[in-house]
């Protein structure tokens, strides 16, 4: 028996696939290979350009409860963190601190709400300094996952060392990449999220 699975992806413009042409971006890579896998689903992106953790924490249960309202098997996947390292005004736009409560918010709210989550780290950009401050949020947010029990996925190491990732991103805004860098993206995710899957609540 096919069971009814419905995922929200919520977060930003990585979220979204921004810098795509071909429109899919990791998240619609990551479902197209797993109904291939035998693991169909129905997944609703919503992805926002700019959005920070804090932003995602504000609109996040609003969005996902219509969405989520029926099913045998609901669940959140969450990507924030970039946008929360930016600079404004020579400050990031979202302390770190506050960053990392606002997703603890957020996964105690989906655990309320008896919704599994999993937790894709910030990818890098084309910008040293942001991303020393990328990869410490990174440690945070991996440390707040863990204390939950919660499958966190970091990327910022490996797509930092990749060198079609560094080159597209630096060949688009310097933040984005392009259908390769999202297929990398999607690589990466894989692994646990087949697991995250497999395994069911």
């Amino acid at each position: 028996m096919i069971t009814d699975l419905r995922v929200c992806f919520i977060g930003d413009s990585f979220v979204a696939g921004v810098g795509d042409a071909e429109h899919r971006g990791w998240v619609a890579r990551l479902c197209a290979r797993s109904t291939g896998a035998g693991l169909p689903l129905t997944a609703y992106n919503l992805g926002v350009r700019r959005e920070t953790s804090v932003d995602v924490l504000a609109r996040w249960e609003a969005e996902c409860r219509p969405r989520l309202s029926v099913g045998d098997d609901r669940r959140i996947v969450v990507g924030v963190g970039v946008n929360d390292t930016a600079l404004e005004g020579g400050t990031p736009r979202v302390p770190a601190e506050r960053s990392v409560t606002a997703l603890a918010a957020l996964l105690d709210g989906a655990v309320a709400a008896g919704w599994p989550v999993l937790v894709v780290g910030p990818p890098p950009i084309a910008d040293d300094g942001q991303n020393a401050r990328i990869a410490a949020l990174d440690v945070r947010f991996a440390e707040i996952c863990s204390a939950r029990d919660v499958p966190y996925v970091s990327v910022t190491g490996p797509l930092g060392a990749s060198d079609p990732w560094r080159r597209q991103v630096a060949e688009g805004d310097g933040a984005h990449p392009g259908a390769a860098g999202y297929q990398e993206l999607a690589d990466l995710v894989w692994p646990e999220w087949e697991a995250w899957l497999r395994t069911r609540p």
